[in-house]
């Protein structure tokens, strides 16, 4: 495979469109053997949350994807991402590169979001090494945006490596910058419509990604689908446009060095205000249609995917919430699979939109009072 393949890798995988293919094995595809993971998360993201931190906890996770699609100047490198975390998967070409951004993210995350964010490079060769892979499937979530899927374990291994200091990227000098252009967070947290926002982590138990697991999976799956438009937590026509100022000062952070935040916000509150009229008086602003951004932003957003296991954060009742952690519940005594949960009233939204004019912008969804990360807490509780 030639270098120009090779970097368009996530490219030229084949689409599914319907999410019930996550349990399908032949839709994934081995990652090329001389590229690696990039995978980084906040420590001590529980307490952070417990603090009342959350919005800043996602922030900093999606900070990550930010920092390393924009270093490497394109948008179509396979990605997840974790809630207080992310994983990104780049050639060998771009190594430099997601080196001095992940140094450079790790120094913002501590100056501007006073958390601590670790991050390590992990080659695919030490992962193959292990006797384990990375395989990827390209999910069309909207015909504009695509996310990536993973399985083999090897996602899971360099993450476990990473916890334990290998493969360890050092930040960079305290006054090191990535470029987090398009990086938002605008939008007030999503009020449950169904009953509860679930957030979801179920992985393989010990004998590892078996049929029973993948069964489980599409039966997890089946059940949200019976909710109306599968348990998405975001109406259809997308969430309502609000003069919301909340997340004005760490947008600007993400954005704007000092001395030039002042600026920033007031350019910030100006498009809120703009975005609102316009959508309140039915309006466009050149090809800017707030209707359209918003019924995009519904399509566009990531509530459900599977990297080495499905994670979802979906708006669903009590009657199908019950079934699906009876299905969990019976999987975990089977030693098919192992799950934490997290119930919640609303989810949280954080967003890259490199440019409001293209349809092609992404919104990563979580639990609004911790989602992924309790779950996470909730399933390393069972275990210990």
């Amino acid at each position: 495979m030639g270098a120009i393949a090779n970097d368009d890798f996530f490219d030229s995988l084949p689409v599914f469109v319907e999410f019930e293919g996550v349990a399908d094995a032949r839709n994934y595809q081995p990652l090329p053997g001389d590229w690696l993971l990039a995978v980084a998360d906040i420590v001590g993201s529980t307490k952070a949350i417990e603090a009342g931190r959350y919005k800043a906890v996602n922030m900093a996770g999606a900070s990550v994807i930010s920092a390393l699609l924009n270093a490497l100047g394109r948008h179509n490198y396979p990605f997840v991402f974790g809630g207080d975390g992310a994983l990104v998967a780049i050639p060998a070409s771009a190594a430099a590169r997601a080196r001095e951004a992940l140094a450079a993210v790790q120094a913002w995350v501590h100056a501007d979001l006073q958390l601590t964010l670790r991050a390590a490079l992990v080659p695919m060769s030490e992962i193959k090494a292990q006797g384990l892979d990375v395989r990827v499937a390209r999910f069309s979530a909207s015909p504009e945006v695509f996310y990536a899927m993973f399985t083999g374990g090897g996602s899971s291994w360099a993450e476990a490596q990473m916890k334990a200091g290998k493969y360890a990227i050092a930040a960079g000098p305290s006054e090191s910058r990535p470029d987090l252009t398009g990086l938002s967070c605008r939008w007030n947290p999503i009020q449950a419509r169904n009953g509860e926002i679930l957030s979801i982590i179920a992985v393989p138990g010990d004998a590892g990604a078996t049929a029973p697991f993948q069964r489980l999976v599409a039966e997890i799956v089946a059940i949200a689908a019976e909710q109306n438009r599968g348990a998405h937590p975001l109406p259809e026509d997308g969430p309502p446009i609000t003069f919301n100022t909340s997340g004005v000062e760490t947008e600007a952070r993400a954005t704007a060095r000092k001395g030039q935040r002042f600026i920033r916000k007031i350019a910030i509150l100006a498009q809120i205000a703009l975005t609102v009229t316009l959508d309140r008086l039915g309006l466009h602003w050149g090809k800017f249609d707030p209707k359209q951004y918003k019924r995009d932003v519904a399509q566009n957003s990531d509530f459900r995917k599977f990297d080495d296991g499905l994670k979802m954060t979906i708006d669903i009742d009590s009657t199908r919430l019950q079934r699906i952690e009876a299905l969990l519940e019976n999987a975990s005594k089977a030693g098919i699979a192992r799950f934490g949960l997290h119930r919640q009233d609303s989810a949280l939204m954080t967003c890259l939109v490199p440019t409001a004019m293209a349809r092609n912008h992404m919104h990563f969804i979580d639990g609004a009072s911790g989602g992924y990360a309790m779950a996470a807490a909730n399933l390393k509780a069972k275990l210990s």
